[in-house]
């Protein structure tokens, strides 16, 4: 029985590193959604600037367009995690999570398949070592959102969305400030560098189509057999044997 849960706890231990090692899965071109194939809507608005709350921080928003778009997570940066202290010393409570995404030719063309995008505090990057990946690859179908909200119900949303999503969100292009704070946006889709992230007041967030999940399956398959494993192993009896003398 001890054989048993050792193999066990080996097994899973090596399926969790790997399924972490292979991270998320992107769609293939096949399964995106035909909205998927247009670029980011941006229109006028004259709504006048806001103020919200977040933390007992008063913010104020101002809309500059109104923005909507449909697009696949590439990679996603949470503004609360243990690694990002900038947004924390800022008294940055309002930008929840940054989403980089793709459309248009992007999408359609299967590139991005080759192509690794991760994530900072601030950028999204995108690298590969395939010259033909990179050559069908559009700088101007990729924007890095700062996604902002003090909108409970749409926060729960933004935090379900992971690598791999369909996504479609709607609502303002913004700058917002507090104190000595302030944020703009970039409002064109061709630019690069400092400043070309679009920041968005969210008025809506839809996960339309879930990404795929094996991997996500196998980490938390392997993560639960590995600690029943753990379990199995602190509370099997320890044998032993008795010996006696002639």
């Amino acid at each position: 029985m001890l054989n048993l849960v050792k193999t066990l706890f080996f097994l899973s231990l090596a399926a969790l590193v790997f399924g972490f090692c292979k991270g998320d899965v992107l769609p293939s071109p096949s399964e995106l959604l035909p909205q998927l194939k247009t670029d980011p809507l941006q229109t006028p608005t004259f709504r006048a600037p806001f103020d919200v709350s977040v933390k007992q921080i008063t913010y104020r928003i101002k809309p500059l367009y109104h923005y909507e778009l449909y697009g696949l997570v590439v990679s996603k940066h949470e503004a609360d995690s243990f690694i990002d202290q900038v947004h924390k010393s800022w008294g940055d409570h309002l930008n929840a999570a940054d989403l980089c995404v793709i459309w248009g030719k992007n999408a359609l063309s299967g590139a991005y398949e080759q192509i690794e995008f991760s994530s900072g505090q601030w950028t999204c990057y995108a690298q590969t070592k395939s010259q033909e990946a990179w050559e069908s690859f559009s700088e101007h179908h990729i924007s890095n959102n700062h996604m902002i909200s003090e909108r409970h119900e749409l926060l729960q949303t933004l935090r379900r969305a992971r690598v791999g999503d369909q996504v479609h969100f709607k609502g303002y292009l913004a700058e917002y400030s507090h104190d000595n704070f302030l944020r703009g946006s970039s409002t064109v889709r061709t630019d690069s560098g400092n400043g070309a992230c679009e920041t968005v007041y969210m008025e809506s967030f839809t996960i339309l189509k879930p990404g795929p999940r094996r991997w996500r399956i196998v980490r938390w398959v392997s993560a639960l057999v590995l600690l029943l494993s753990v379990c199995a192993w602190f509370f099997m009896p320890i044998g032993y044997t008795a010996y006696t003398e002639e």
